[in-house]
């Protein structure tokens, strides 16, 4: 079988779309777009199927042809999840309380795409973890729930539970891949009790194969290796008890499905851990920890070292599905910066930059890295950049709200990269589609004019004075700035010409015009210098040389003032010890007479008052042997 062209989906505030990709960039021809607004979509994990819910429908789409295969009639779905081969649907819908004597809601459906039947139904009130997990033949569907786990038989739904496992305080389970699956059930920590995560083989249900216990895990996130056979799972707390961390503290483990091995991963740096990823080759992992700049180390099933790629703000990492690359970038709060590495040569390719990064994910061929800016999480610049795993940008498409963005899953074996790395392709980023409203023309410049006036001339009416138009005037006719007037009736707009001289209110027409303004500001400056700036500066034209005026005498030099004698300086007598004294005790009897005063009145004294008023008799006694 040949491999399919790569295709990638998108989902925005007013349209669903699906585009091919690399060569041509564009949209599926044949894609026909709901009418009503899409909830959310989903591509089968093979890759055939393309589901959109409306708020009346669930559309299932061959996603080669995009013809329709089937279509539910359901409201109110708010998310939805396909068996592994594609054949049954899942949907759920948030559950209504039940009338009195009714039973509960059940939100919870299970689907058959071919026929379009409802194979089983269930009540979960909690969105979080609401999807059945199913083995990878599709043979056993699990659901968890109040201190059990329950397993069914996907061919015979209506049997009810085919197997269970009672496990007091069990909050997650998570199926393992492959041929032979295992699941793993987790008990969180409570009342002092370890938190423990157990494994069990779906064969043999009743008697765990493997277990590890230990503290400090309040949550956890689960990561099979691709064959079923190891297992991470990283531990958190809700509170850092040390306030070292504000997420609370982290811990990664690794365990043997046959119960063999398991260990803590032990790591070098202080901090949390910010994300981890098994290869696709299932004989390794990344971790990516510690306080920023965070290290990223490569580990084996054995959790030996195998690289260490450094110190860098970085915060994802993201194996391609061949496993010969490996992604480690710094998304969020970071600058978007992004290493690719040669897992062959454990060399660095290159470093770009996709900044405002909210959803990142490798193409099904490894070639390719799509970065998408998602919304609500960023409400702006919103759409979607591919690149090429050499860093060249070959695909931008921006879209407005855009809220999902994801590639058609495919089979790697299908896209092989055991060769050398291929260089990049020719970039079309400048023939993408662009999804975005037609860009907005340049706002015109200049005053704004309402409609019915644009393309005529402007009346005099509403043009300014400096404009050629008519002077202010009152309701009465009268004009109310003569001053911004000239002789010839061309207004000034209220400002005075350039190089006019002011006259001087109340004097006779022309006075003034000769005297230098700053002269008397000269004369009281006072002396010869004035007088010489003045003649060097050419003071008025009047008084140039050859001018015909008389040369004004210089002023006259001020008598001189006498200097005064400098202030004689008083000298207070100094104060003998005793007299310090004497008026220390004389301020002190001051005070209790005042305090006396404020008895006599009622006011109430504190302690310490009380304690100045029975020391009187002493003071004047000090007063008197003073001689005072």
């Amino acid at each position: 079988m040949s491999a399919p062209p790569i295709q990638y989906a998108i989902r925005s505030l007013k349209q669903l779309g699906l585009i091919n990709g690399p060569p041509a960039w564009e949209p599926v021809a044949s894609f026909q777009k709901p009418e009503n607004a899409v909830k959310v979509y989903r591509y089968s994990d093979d890759g055939r199927f393309f589901a959109s819910v409306t708020n009346t429908t669930v559309q299932v789409l061959d996603a080669a042809t995009a013809a329709v295969v089937r279509e539910f009639e359901a409201k109110g779905i708010l998310d939805i999840a396909f068996s592994p081969t594609g054949a049954q649907l899942q949907t759920w819908e948030r559950q209504v309380k039940p009338a009195d004597g009714e039973p509960p809601h059940r939100n919870l459906r299970v689907w058959d795409v071919a026929s379009g039947q409802e194979l089983a139904s269930f009540s979960q009130k909690s969105f979080e973890g609401w999807a059945l997990q199913y083995t990878a033949d599709e043979t056993k569907a699990v659901r968890c729930v109040t201190n059990e786990v329950h397993v069914y038989d996907t061919a015979n739904w209506s049997a009810g539970i085919a197997d269970k496992v009672r496990l007091e305080g069990v909050t997650s389970v998570s199926v393992s891949p492959g041929a032979n699956p295992n699941l793993a059930l987790f008990v969180a920590e409570k009342k002092g009790a370890p938190a423990s995560v157990k494994i069990h083989g779906l064969a043999t249900l009743a008697v765990p194969s493997g277990s590890k216990t230990f503290y400090k895990a309040d949550k956890i996130q689960m990561k099979w290796n691709k064959t079923g056979t190891n297992l991470l799972f990283l531990t958190q707390t809700e509170v850092d008890k040390t306030g070292k961390s504000y997420y609370g503290e982290t811990n990664l483990y690794l365990m043997n499905s046959s119960g063999q091995f398991d260990c803590r991963v032990t790591l070098d740096k202080e901090g949390g851990i910010h994300d981890f990823a098994w290869s696709p080759n299932d004989r390794e992992f990344a971790v990516t920890y510690g306080y920023m700049p965070a290290k990223t180390v490569i580990f084996d099933q054995r959790v030996k070292i195998i690289a260490d790629l450094g110190l860098n703000p970085r915060n994802f990492l993201s194996y391609n599905p061949q496993g010969r690359l490996l992604c480690v970038a710094g998304f969020g709060n970071l600058a978007g910066q992004i290493d690719i590495y040669d897992r062959q040569t454990l060399k660095k390719v290159v470093t770009f930059e996709a900044p405002n990064t909210v959803h990142c994910e490798w193409s099904p061929d490894g070639r390719f890295l799509m970065c998408a800016t998602l919304s609500p999480r960023l409400r702006v610049d919103n759409g979607i950049k591919v690149y090429h795993f050499t860093g060249s940008l070959m695909h931008v498409q921006e879209i407005v709200e855009l809220y999902q963005a994801s590639w058609r899953p495919a089979n790697p074996a299908w896209y092989p990269m055991s060769g050398p790395l291929e260089p990049a392709p020719a970039s079309t980023v400048a023939l993408a589609p662009t999804t975005t409203q037609s860009a907005k023309p340049a706002a015109p410049s200049g005053a704004y004019r309402p409609p019915g006036a644009r393309g005529t001339l402007t009346p005099n009416v509403y043009k300014r004075e400096d404009e050629g138009g008519a002077a202010y005037s009152g309701s009465n006719g009268a004009v109310l700035f003569p001053h911004s007037q000239s002789a010839n009736g061309a207004g000034t707009g209220g400002f005075g010409q350039r190089g006019a001289k002011k006259g001087v209110p109340g004097a006779p027409p022309g006075a003034g015009q000769g005297e230098d303004p700053l002269a008397n500001r000269r004369k009281k400056k006072g002396g010869k210098k004035g007088g010489q700036q003045q003649q060097q500066d050419g003071g008025d034209s009047s008084l140039a040389p050859g001018s015909g005026a008389a040369t004004p005498a210089p002023a006259p030099e001020p008598a001189p003032v006498p200097a005064l004698a400098p202030p004689i300086p008083v000298v207070e007598p100094t104060l003998s010890p005793e007299d310090k004294k004497r008026r220390a005790i004389v301020k002190k009897l001051t005070a209790i007479e005042q305090l006396k005063v404020k008895k006599a009145q009622g006011e109430k004294l504190e302690l310490t008052q009380h304690k100045k008023l029975d020391s009187e008799a002493e003071l004047r006694k000090e007063l008197a042997a003073l001689g005072a």
